[in-house]
């Protein structure tokens, strides 16, 4: 189960297919630096999404 405080690039690395729920949100960047090391939570905040929301979305992702 992912946390919102899980990095962006833990998740990549972990669970590749969750890559289109990050473009489905807008969130492109994911090969940017930042990506290894800003949470999921601030990366959520970043592009303006809700970080609940977003692990929710990642969470049922990774569950199929």
């Amino acid at each position: 189960m992912l946390t919102k405080e899980m990095t962006v690039g833990q998740v990549l690395r972990l669970y590749p297919q969750t890559v289109q729920i990050f473009l489905q949100l807008g969130m492109h960047c994911l090969g940017c630096p930042s990506s290894s090391t800003e949470s999921l939570e601030g990366a959520a905040l970043t592009h303006g999404k809700d970080p609940d929301k977003l692990v929710a979305q990642l969470n049922e992702a990774i569950a199929d």
